[in-house]
């Protein structure tokens, strides 16, 4: 982590499933590593909240919800440490699942 603090993701082509569902196609960097992959995209719904800003009623704002996931290969990344466990097998699998909650503001 002290060397790649954070994680990059960046879409360039969605494709929608059905009325709530997509497929957003995009690029995920990970230690300096970039590699295309698909995230599987949820909208969780859209409702009306208040909004105050410096004591003055600036609302309602409209929020969406997504979650998105998808399913890595940490290796593909150069996350390779692993450790062998005493009685059999190792420490860390290779397939790592990603889940991403996003709440967005319409301005």
């Amino acid at each position: 982590m002290e060397h790649h603090p954070e994680i990059w993701f960046s879409g360039r082509v969605a494709r929608l499933l059905g009325p709530s569902e997509f497929k957003v196609e995009g690029e995920l960097t990970v230690r300096g590593v970039r590699r295309p992959v698909v995230l599987d995209v949820r909208r969780t719904g859209e409702w009306w909240t208040p909004w105050w800003e410096d004591g003055v009623d600036k609302g309602p704002k409209l929020r969406a919800g997504f979650v998105a996931t998808t399913r890595i290969d940490r290796n593909d990344f150069g996350v390779s440490w692993n450790s062998s466990l005493e009685k059999g097998g190792v420490v860390v699998g290779s397939e790592v699942a990603i889940t991403i909650d996003v709440e967005a503001i319409r301005e």
